[in-house]
């Protein structure tokens, strides 16, 4: 996979590829990252990117002039250009699986007001990262990145993002580690028992538990037996 940024601050990126997990899918090259100032691609006189905006108003506009131009420059045929925007769709760990199988993304980064509309007629895809506003795109792409990166082969175990919340609509189960008691409080007998029915049973009760109690509205989109309808059902009455 390739990953090329449209930025007009290319190194707002450098923290994600110099740390932890992701630095070192970088350094075995599992994907390209690049990051492109399209205030490069701009006509003005004097490296403008923004003007004001028609019938009045606060703030900048990015113009459509060096923004298109960068497209046309970096786009091929396998290009998904992404624009981040408030009026997006809001970002999920599906569409992150989808697009962890796309080979090239471009994510179009705005700052200031916003994006001249006629831009997004060169765009396929509008997401946001959720609903509040930020002062760039740049930290909503990060965490994109972030989330799509860590599901590419061999960055991180596959049975890992397997069991991650959301991935099979469900919030994930509660975590263990050592030591089995700490400050009077046990680590659940079924995970020390070293029956993986069991355990596998558990977590799959535990994961129904918590989504009902947190995010019940994820349930819709989620196959439940009888028998996990009815404990729903029960913690939604409680």
């Amino acid at each position: 996979m390739k990953i090329t940024v449209l930025t007009l601050f290319p190194t707002y990126f450098q923290s994600l590829l110099n740390t932890s997990i992701i630095k070192r899918a970088y350094e075995k090259d599992l994907f390209e990252f690049e990051t492109i100032d399209f205030r490069e691609y701009t006509n003005e006189k004097h490296g403008h990117v923004d003007d004001t905006p028609y019938g009045g108003g606060a703030g900048m506009v990015l113009m459509c002039q060096p923004i298109v131009d960068a497209l046309k420059a970096i786009r091929t045929p396998e290009s998904l250009v992404i624009m981040l925007t408030p009026q997006g769709k809001t970002f999920s760990q599906p569409i992150a699986q989808d697009l962890s199988k796309k080979k090239h993304l471009i994510f179009l980064c705005g700052h200031y007001e916003g994006f001249d509309e006629r831009i997004r007629d060169y765009v396929d895809m509008q997401l946001s990262l959720g609903d509040f506003v930020l002062t760039g795109g740049e930290s909503a792409c990060a965490v994109m990145c972030d989330a799509i990166l860590r599901l590419l082969p061999g960055v991180i175990r596959q049975d890992s993002s397997e069991d991650d919340s959301f991935s099979n609509g469900l919030l994930e189960y509660p975590q263990y580690t050592k030591p089995a008691v700490f400050d009077g409080k046990n680590v659940p007998d079924v995970l020390l028992s070293g029956h993986h029915a069991n355990i596998d049973a558990w977590r799959r009760e535990q994961s129904v538990i918590r989504t009902a109690k947190i995010r019940p509205e994820l349930l819709d989109h989620v196959e439940l037996t009888p028998a996990e309808k009815r404990l729903v059902k029960e913690i939604l009455k409680s």
